[in-house]
């Protein structure tokens, strides 16, 4: 625990003149007044106030703050009053004091009338002197930094509480480092598994790319001193919270992303910035869209700043942050950096008054004056806190936080996966609404729901969080996996009963060892995929079969003019329209028989193939996942076992068709046809169809060498901002 001489001495440190005699009286009297009483971690109580002073005097505040955050808890939690504030400490501090313990826990699970008044409370408060919300501050962000010592189902509530209030209120007031610090020690306690792992992967990518952040400070500090420009240039890693959110706000994995790693450029004044810009930008590429200039254009909040992102060093993607060092000081401790009190301890520092962040808190309280109720504050004021941000009510009272843009179905997994999952409809305010509406601060939201739903996967597009665009896309990777697994069941039994063995899901689980699965619906999957062989599958439960076809019919019925087929042999078959004589051998055809391939979506080499006969009309070549098999599900016989003569494979490309949707702006068309151009495919024929305003639905036939070529181009096309979904289409 701090000592008193401790206490005084860090005030001292950037005051020398402040009043010793006052912070020895609080510390003397708070001490005093907590007595014996202890904290969750059995360390005295006294302890906190002490460490909530400490944290203020890294933002270098005044003595009467200073003295608040000592005994800001007395008059709440000890039989100390505001009066006796007043008459040992004078007005100010006991106002400072009152104005903290006005402030209540703000309860999560309130309906919307008791959500606003606790709102007003806590504005109220801190508009009346914002250095209550300083104090405020640091006393939860000590209360986090302890919050392991607290039971797990209330150290979550706190969490939740911090990140949905604090946070983004420090975040407002310009207080970056403490916000990043108050989201990282609640994602911690909220997802502790996902933190730690982004943890250990940072610690990973700092200890490998040491070298390379070194020589980036040490060049572009070099680089600057060569045009007479002294700066300090300052790596900095990203916080695990925020990696987390925007690997959950762009739906990106940890190895996408490019900017875990930052540099601050700090110079003496404003010109030294744009001159340092223009040396960066001189010397290395800048990455488009990447350049932001908060210093003409400063944040509501003070931040000023030169953002822009390079190809640096080593071809490294460098983000740059280039600022003053008054400027600085504002990005890391925010309103704290600007003159908070009469004695003017530090001159350099702006009037409170005059900051826009101060501004901002006045219009606030503006228009909560003109608000009487405080179901209106919701509505009206909209929440300006949270600018990004909604907060709707469950029926029960429950308040969720969503992005704005959230609909009913990003609510209903942000209450539940499964509430999520099998959504149906919704009412919101008591009126049936459509899923796609979108919310607005105060709304009741009511999920209607139907437990044999399953999501469809056009719900991704039209989502805005990652939680429900993740659980979207696992609703329909599983739900494929059923149908797979269903169309694999059935290739499965049909290769037993013409083997004329026993199908078992016993026998086949016996035998999962050696056809490398963990499970029998691997395995059905895997042939409904066609990435496993059916007879491969009959082998692995009977290892003495020896997978011999029936052989076909060696004549046809007369006048119909096909032949018979042999196991082992090939046969060349042409595309439709192709004068190529050398065309691909298939394997498992002899005989003169027309082939041909699947009229929809065709079939290129490396996909899984099978053959259908059509007496009379020859045979059809179709990919094993394509949805027309279904209809000679029941007519085994007519099924033939092919495959592609890879080694007799010339040169020749084959049909195959994508579906993709695509955002409605100039040259959308322009930039997909390039794709494929550019990768060698040929485009046969487009047909497009506009569903909505913003989105257009399009059918490509292409032209192709192999099933490489065409993922190829689809990952291509994936990969652009004007392509949102696309797929590949097997009629």
């Amino acid at each position: 625990m701090m000592r008193q001489y401790e206490l005084v001495d860090r005030v001292k440190a950037y005051n020398p003149n402040c009043d010793e005699a006052l912070l020895d009286r609080a510390y003397i009297y708070a001490m005093k007044a907590h007595g014996t009483q202890k904290r969750a971690s059995g360390a005295p109580y006294f302890s906190h106030p002490l460490e909530v002073a400490a944290i203020l005097t890294d933002l270098r505040l005044d003595d009467a703050t200073i003295v608040a955050a000592v005994l800001h808890d007395t008059v709440e939690d000890t039989e100390s009053t505001v009066d006796d504030i007043d008459r040992l400490f004078g007005t100010e501090i006991a106002s400072l004091v009152d104005g903290l313990t006005k402030i209540k826990k703000l309860d999560f699970v309130s309906k919307k009338a008791t959500q606003g008044e606790n709102f007003r409370k806590l504005l109220l408060a801190v508009a009346e002197d914002v250095r209550v919300l300083l104090v405020k501050l640091a006393d939860r962000l000590h209360n986090m930094r302890t919050l392991h010592f607290v039971p797990p189902a209330k150290r979550v509530r706190i969490a939740e509480e911090t990140l949905d209030i604090y946070a983004p209120l420090a975040g407002r007031m310009g207080m970056q480092d403490m916000r990043e610090e108050l989201e990282d020690l609640a994602f911690q306690n909220i997802k502790p598994d996902a933190y730690g792992t982004i943890r250990e992967r940072l610690e990973r990518l700092t200890s490998a790319n040491s070298g390379l952040i070194s020589e980036i400070e040490s060049v572009l500090q070099a680089r600057l001193a060569e045009r007479g420009i002294s700066a300090m240039v300052k790596g900095r890693r990203k916080q695990p919270y925020s990696v987390w959110k925007k690997m959950e706000r762009k739906s990106v994995s940890f190895e996408q992303l490019s900017d875990v790693f930052g540099f601050r450029v700090i110079v003496d004044s404003l010109d030294d910035c744009y001159r340092a810009l223009g040396i960066v930008h001189t010397a290395w590429p800048m990455v488009p869209g990447r350049y932001k200039d908060y210093i003409s254009t400063p944040k509501q909040n003070d931040y000023r700043s030169i953002h822009t992102t390079v190809i640096g060093p080593g071809h490294q993607r460098a983000e740059l942050q280039i600022r003053t060092r008054a400027m600085d000081r504002v990005a890391e401790f925010g309103i704290a950096a600007h003159a908070l009190y009469k004695d003017g301890v530090d001159p350099d520092r702006r009037p409170l008054d005059d900051t826009a962040a101060y501004r901002w808190l006045r219009h606030t309280i503006d228009l909560l004056a003109e608000n009487d109720n405080p179901e209106e504050f919701l509505e009206h004021t909209k929440l300006e806190l949270f600018h990004d941000q909604v907060f709707c009510f469950t029926p029960k009272g429950l308040l969720i936080a969503l992005p704005r843009g959230a609909t009913p179905i990003d609510f209903a997994y942000a209450v539940h996966t499964k509430v999520g999952n099998t959504a149906v409809g919704c009412k919101v305010n008591g009126r049936i609404a459509p899923l796609l509406s979108e919310l607005q601060n105060g709304d009741e939201v009511e999920i209607i729901r139907s437990e044999g739903q399953t999501p469809p996967s056009a719900w991704e597009a039209l989502v805005v969080t990652g939680k429900a665009r993740a659980a979207i896309r696992r609703a329909t990777r599983a739900a494929v996996r059923r149908q797979y697994a269903g169309l694999g069941r059935q290739i499965v039994e049909r290769a037993f009963e013409r083997a004329g063995r026993a199908f078992s899901e016993e026998a086949l689980k016996a035998a999962l060892p050696r056809l490398a699965r963990t499970s029998v619906e691997d395995v059905l999957a895997a042939t409904g995929r066609g990435e496993m062989f059916s007879g491969d599958v009959v082998r692995a439960v009977y290892p003495d079969y020896l997978d011999e076809k029936k052989p076909a019919p060696k004549q046809a019925p007369a006048g119909k003019g096909w032949f018979g087929l042999k196991k082992g042999s090939h046969m060349k078959f042409r595309l439709p329209g192709d004068e190529n004589p050398d065309a691909i051998p298939i394997r498992g055809l002899n005989g003169d028989l027309p082939v041909t391939l699947a009229p929809e979506g065709g079939a290129v080499p490396g996909d899984r193939i099978v053959g259908i006969l059509n007496p009379g009309e020859g045979i059809t070549i179709y990919p094993i996942q394509s949805s027309a098999l279904a209809a000679y599900e029941n007519e085994p016989d007519r099924w033939l076992d092919v495959r592609w003569d890879m080694e007799a494979i010339g040169v020749q490309r084959f049909p195959a068709k994508i579906q993709l949707k695509s955002i409605n702006e100039p040259g959308t068309l322009a930039q997909i046809t390039h794709v494929i151009a550019e990768h060698g495919g040929n485009i046969d024929n487009i047909s497009m169809a506009r569903r909505t305003p913003d989105f257009t639905d399009m059918t490509i036939d292409l032209a192709v060498w192999d099933l490489k070529h065409l993922n190829a181009i689809i990952a291509q096309l994936r990969g652009k901002s004007v392509v949102s979904k696309i797929e590949r289409f097997i009629g």
